[in-house]
């Protein structure tokens, strides 16, 4: 960073000599010699720039990119306005470090209010969080956060992705939390198994809208029986559908979550993404992390400030709701200015465009002799059955440059299309596997 200043040898003496010491080994004295690194680090020697420039374009050059993708899976290809780079390389803000001392992190917690602001606005909701790690995360912290006295059993559908499954297993095992598994029914949650098993003692229920196959759910239903027996409603949702389907405020969700990478995230070989956590005002003081707040200086200007920080190193540990240490700030920023720049309109035609496309896709399959399983309205991902097995079908594609969508197993493929796939793509998609 420009802000990095080294320090000459002479500078270095002249600090040592100002604490009373001649050497640097007299600095560290006081560490034992049979500790110490002798001979100094077994690395090889140091290369110069251009050593090293040619060596990491070499491991470069072992990655394989694609031109044309069609695979999505909890991680999604979208067109990433120019803006958001720019804006998130700028060395004051390229952090992802906690603004501890406001008077000096003013940038930083304006971003995160504003990132705040922006995803109560998708999701309809009263507060947001500052974010949690990924979307995975979010999904385990929100059920965490919806547990109370009298109620600690929890349902989750067998339609949401699963690797979300297993940290919120994992999460409730440590928490011991009892999860029940939800099972699906021709690719979406069995609300009828619901209705017979959920009762009293039940906290919260959380499902995917669209779900892992890209189905959407029977949201409203779903969300009227877990209140009809007095339990908290969870909805994982794909920000980018926000675009063009109800809010999960609107579906009477009390707590909104999901993975934020597809706004304004590359899939940067999974990651760093980050988890957005969102919910009514009544459950504010129960979500993890921390909360930025708007208030006004003694000048009466305005200021931002850490509101909320409901973690076990800020208050006592029994009183904690969750041990989440830090917030995705870089990640957040990213977020908040790829919605800037996309506004409503742009979010609505990613949306409109991914899912018409999928639907496009799906049809074109379908005529190459693919058998769609989706039964129900689908987003942007779809699930297809083809006697072909799915490594011959994907081989093929991939010998052509195409990344086809994700194997599910020998016979069945979830596709995903976005934006950024083209009619030519998808035809010419559709060519090379009718010759197949």
């Amino acid at each position: 960073m420009g802000s990095y200043v080294p320090n000459t040898i002479e500078e270095q003496q002249a600090m040592l000599a100002d604490i009373g010491l001649q050497s640097m080994d007299d600095l560290f004295a006081h560490i034992p010699a049979d500790v110490k690194v002798k001979d100094g680090l077994q690395i090889p020697d140091g290369k110069s720039e251009l050593e090293v420039r040619r060596a990491m374009e070499r491991i470069a050059g072992k990655n394989k990119v694609f031109p044309t993708i069609f695979r999505g899976a909890g991680a999604y290809r979208h067109y990433i306005p120019a803006i958001v780079n720019n804006v998130i390389t700028k060395e004051n803000l390229m952090t992802a470090y906690t603004p501890y001392q406001a008077e000096i992190s003013q940038g930083i917690l304006q971003s995160i209010f504003e990132y705040q602001t922006m995803i109560c606005d998708l999701t309809g909701m009263d507060s947001s969080n500052a974010s949690v790690y990924d979307g995975a995360t979010a999904a385990a912290e929100s059920i965490v956060m919806c547990q109370e006295r009298k109620r600690k059993k929890s349902f989750i559908s067998a339609a949401v992705h699963p690797n979300t499954l297993k940290v919120v297993q994992t999460y409730c095992f440590g928490s011991g939390i009892e999860l029940e598994v939800v099972p699906e029914k021709d690719g979406v949650t069995d609300l009828e198994y619901l209705k017979e098993h959920i009762d009293g003692a039940t906290a919260c229920v959380y499902i995917q809208h669209p779900n892992y196959y890209g189905n959407l759910e029977d949201a409203q239903a779903i969300g009227e029986a877990v209140h009809e027996a007095g339990a908290k409603y969870i909805m994982g949702v794909n920000p980018i559908s926000l675009g063009i389907l109800k809010t999960p405020r609107e579906y009477g969700a009390d707590v909104a979550v999901g993975d934020g990478q597809p706004l304004g995230l590359p899939l940067a070989f999974g990651g760093p993404y980050l988890g957005f956590m969102a919910c009514v005002e009544s459950m504010t003081r129960k979500l993890p992390g921390r909360i930025v707040g708007e208030t006004k200086d003694h000048n009466g200007k305005v200021g931002y400030v850490l509101t909320l920080q409901a973690r076990e190193q800020h208050i006592r540990r029994e009183k904690a709701s969750s041990n989440i240490c830090s917030n995705q700030a870089l990640c957040a920023l990213a977020v908040g200015v790829y919605l800037a720049a996309m506004g409503n309109e742009g979010l609505k035609q990613a949306a409109v465009q991914s899912t018409s496309k999928a639907h496009y896709l799906a049809g074109e399959l379908e005529k190459a002799g693919f058998t769609v399983e989706n039964k129900t309205d689908f987003f942007h991902e779809f699930v297809t059955t083809s006697e072909i097995p799915s490594e011959n079908v994907l081989a093929v594609l991939e010998a052509h440059d195409i990344l086809g969508g994700y194997p599910l197993d020998e016979k069945r493929i979830l596709w995903c299309c976005t934006e950024m796939n083209t009619k030519e793509e998808m035809d010419e998609t559709v060519r090379i596997l009718k010759e197949v």
